[in-house]
C-alpha cells in the first residue's frame, strides 16, 4: 500500500500553553550561550532535554511540531520539481534501509498515540496517523514501499537527511534527501569528502574544527547518538534557501532593508544536527532539522532579544559574509537592541 495524501484528521502535538512567548519560540533550540559566537563542534549526547528562557527542546531525536504537515508537503513539492535533491549512490542503498530500520521504531516509541511500528523478520508495518498512512513493507525490497526508500523516510520526518560513508580513513557524502539546505546543495556535494564540503567555511580549517569533527565521527560506535546546533538567518519563512533556488530568494537579502516589516521578515534559522552511527551498516547519519523564528518572535523573549542583538553586532565580518547576513545584520542588531 502506498502512502496516502496528507490529511488533517489527526491532531499534532500541542505546544506548551500559558507562556507569554511566541509559540515557535517555546521550543526553539536557541543556539547562543554568550554575547559572541565563534565556530565550534558543540557536540553533546542525544536525546536530552534542554530548558531555555522560553521553554525547552531536545527530548526526542525526531521532533514533530505544528509545522509537520506543512514542512512535508513543501518537501514533496520540491522533490517533484527537482528530483536531484534526493540522491543515493548505489553502494549506499543498504544504509538507506538502515535509516528506515533505525528511525521508525524511535518515532513509534516517542509518539505512540500517533505512530506504530511492528516487525517480524524482514516484514514490517508502519502506521502514521498524522499522514493518514498505513503501510506494509519488506526490509530491503524497494518495490514494497512503492517509492525510493530515501524519499519514503524523508516523507516521514521534517529533517533533511545526509548519509556519510566511511572508507579510506575519511567520510564521504554518498546519499541524501536535502530539500531545506541553507546556502548549499546536495547535487554539488554528493560524492565529496567531508572535509571538502566544508572547504569554503571561514576559520574552521585554521582551527582544525573540521578535521577534528571528522575524526570524532569516525570514532562513533554503532548506535551512538549525538547532536550539535548551527545557525544563520533567512529572509521570510523559507526553508529552501539552497544554492539551487538562489534566483528565487537571493535579492531579498538586499531588498529587505527597505521594508518596514523587516523584524517580521528576518528569521533566525537554527539547525539541530543529529549524528548517528547506524547499527547495521556503520554509515554515519546526519539529520538536519531547521527551525525558523522571526525577530518579532525572538523579541518576545527579552533575554534572547538582547543576546541575538549583541551576537550580530560582534560577529566578525568574514563569518557574517559567509552566512549571507552581512547586508542586513547591522539593521537587525539595531532593532533588537532598540538603538
Amino acid at each position: 500500500m502506498t502512502p496516502a495524501p496528507l490529511t488533517d484528521t489527526a491532531p499534532l502535538p500541542d505546544p506548551a500553553s500559558g507562556a507569554p512567548f511566541a509559540e515557535r519560540a517555546r521550543h526553539l533550540p536557541f543556539p547562543f550561550t554568550a554575547n559572541s559566537y565563534r565556530y565550534s563542534a558543540n557536540v553533546e549526547p542525544a536525546p536530552g532535554r534542554v530548558d531555555t528562557d522560553a521553554g525547552h527542546w531536545g527530548e526526542n531525536i525526531i521532533d514533530i511540531d505544528c509545522d509537520y504537515r506543512c514542512d512535508l508537503a513543501e518537501r514533496a513539492e520540491i522533490l517533484a520539481r527537482d528530483p536531484s535533491r534526493c540522491q543515493t549512490l548505489a553502494h549506499m542503498r543498504p544504509a538507506v534501509w538502515d535509516v528506515i530500520e533505525t528511525l521508525l521504531p524511535i518515532m513509534a516509541a516517542d509518539y505512540p498515540e500517533m505512530m506504530a511500528f511492528y516487525r517480524d523478520g524482514l516484514n514490517c508495518s508502519w502506521r502514521n496517523d498524522l499522514l493518514g498512512l498505513e503501510l506494509e513493507f519488506v526490509i530491503g525490497d524497494d518495490s514494497s514501499l512503492g517509492m525510493d526508500p530515501l524519499v519514503f523516510i524523508g516523507g516521514q520526518i521534517q529533517d533533511d537527511i545526509a548519509l556519510l560513508d566511511a572508507r579510506d580513513g575519511a567520510l564521504w557524502l554518498d546519499a541524501g534527501s536535502v530539500t531545506f539546505a541553507a546556502d548549499w546543495c546536495l547535487g554539488f556535494d554528493v560524492g565529496m569528502r567531508f572535509t571538502e564540503i566544508h572547504g569554503p567555511v571561514p576559520r574552521v580549517h585554521e582551527e582544525r574544527i573540521v578535521s577534528r569533527a571528522e575524526q570524532f565521527l569516525l570514532r562513533l560506535q554503532p548506535g551512538d547518538n549525538f547532536r550539535r546546533t548551527n545557525w544563520t538567518m533567512t529572509v521570510d519563512r523559507r526553508l529552501d534557501t539552497s544554492t539551487d533556488s538562489y534566483p528565487e530568494w537571493g535579492a531579498d537579502r538586499r531588498l529587505v532593508l527597505l521594508d518596514p516589516a523587516l523584524p517580521d521578515r528576518l528569521h533566525l534559522r537554527v539547525e539541530v544536527q543529529h549524528l548517528i552511527r547506524l547499527p547495521r551498516t556503520g554509515a554515519v547519519l546526519f539529520l538536519v532539522r531547521s527551525y525558523l523564528v522571526s525577530l518579532t518572535e525572538i523579541a518576545t523573549v527579552p533575554a534572547w532579544r538582547r543576546r541575538l542583538g549583541q551576537v550580530l553586532a560582534e560577529l566578525p565580518a568574514d563569518m557574517a559574509e559567509y552566512k549571507g547576513i552581512d547586508r542586513y545584520r547591522a539593521s537587525a542588531s539595531a532593532w533588537l537592541l532598540g538603538s
